[in-house]
């Protein structure tokens, strides 16, 4: 029979044993550099020379348009906590989730972290509530691949439809199909990665670095393997939760589009996105520079111009920066004050995290889906 989870008592200060750069200065200081980039933005695009073309754009622009964008992004935001809520524990109150789901996402875009932050952010809110690291390790994992899996699939899908001239639009065919074929490659490769993991990973370790090495890789096999049963029927929130996401953030994105009339087929502007987020993998807060980078030039590898290209990721950054940034924010705030007051929100879930059964052989990875 195995073990009950251990618990531990909430401290009395919520911040007493938070990561430094969690902190409340830290993440204040970190929007307030958003803040000062966005009116920097703003500043250069209304004055300096040869951007002319662009002000006339923004000038001109549909402001309904601009507004759904946002309303788009917003709708993107509240599904990832939905899909956050099912993977971590669907017995969190919406409140507290809303809280803890909506402050990963500002943590995520305010620390250069490549999304680690909002993880990390996670795992300290949950971990005060006394569930096992064992089990928000492998189910980080799994939401994490939740969450990304749509994009693939969406590459996986589209590329061949766009080579094939199923879909309308301008797609060079090397790079369609490298991309294309990175993406059904990644699929692969984690669907098959707990096989992988359970031949290399050190069955005794002795060491230190040994332990800790077998923890992190039996975690991620059992993520993935998590994946697996959290992606079945009964589960419909992930699923929804996790196509919401990347669905109405592609709304928010083509509706960027719409606002200076000039929307790319709808080919080029789900395969330009996939690949263009891309660049949010550089560690930069909010994937500032890469991501941007990376979408507008997509765009234009597609056969979109300059022009509408770059007035279009200005609009959908804006909003894709913004609405986490301030809503998490405020978020976080209020979750440090719900901590403070008691770790009850996530003792809820301490039944969930027992550790997983073992099967018959030598100390082997288990892909049970506890609770």
């Amino acid at each position: 029979m195995s073990a009950k989870p251990k618990f531990e008592e909430p401290s009395s200060d919520a911040s007493s044993d938070m990561p430094d750069e969690l902190s409340p200065r830290h993440i204040g200081r970190r929007l307030v550099e958003l803040v000062l980039l966005a009116v920097a933005v703003g500043v250069a695009i209304s004055a300096l020379p040869g951007l002319g073309s662009l002000r006339h754009r923004f000038a001109q622009a549909d402001a309904a348009f601009i507004v759904l964008a946002g309303l788009l992004k917003l709708a993107s935001s509240l599904s990832n906590i939905v899909a956050f809520r099912e993977v971590f524990c669907p017995r969190l109150g919406w409140r507290f989730s809303y809280q803890l789901g909506m402050a990963e996402q500002a943590t995520n875009v305010l620390l250069p972290t490549g999304g680690a932050g909002g993880l990390a952010l996670g795992a300290w809110a949950l971990r005060r509530g006394g569930l096992s690291l064992e089990y928000i390790a492998r189910r980080s994992v799994a939401f994490f691949v939740i969450t990304s899996a749509p994009n693939f699939l969406c590459a996986a899908i589209v590329g061949p439809l766009l080579m094939l001239h199923v879909l309308p639009g301008h797609a060079p065919l090397v790079p369609t199909a490298v991309f294309t074929g990175l993406a059904i490659g990644t699929m692969v490769f984690a669907a098959i990665l707990p096989l992988v993991v359970d031949r290399i990973r050190p069955r005794h370790p002795k060491s230190r670095l040994g332990r800790t090495l077998n923890s992190g890789l039996t975690s991620l096999a059992n993520g993935i393997r998590d994946t697996g049963e959290l992606l079945r029927p009964k589960h419909i929130r992930v699923i929804l939760g996790a196509i919401g996401y990347l669905a109405f953030d592609i709304g928010a994105f083509a509706a960027a589009f719409a606002a200076f009339g000039s929307t790319p087929p709808l080919g080029v502007i789900v395969f330009g996105y996939t690949i263009g987020q891309l660049g949010g993998l550089i560690p930069l807060p909010g994937g500032i520079g890469g991501t941007d980078g990376g979408l507008i030039g997509a765009m234009v590898l597609y056969g979109v111009s300059l022009p509408p290209a770059v007035a279009a990721v200005v609009v959908y950054r804006t909003f894709q920066l913004g609405v986490p940034a301030i809503l998490g924010a405020i978020a976080f705030v209020q979750l440090r004050r719900t901590l403070q007051r008691s770790a009850e929100p996530t003792n809820l879930c301490a039944p969930l995290a027992e550790p997983p059964a073992q099967s018959p052989r030598d100390d082997p990875i288990s892909g049970d889906l506890v609770g």
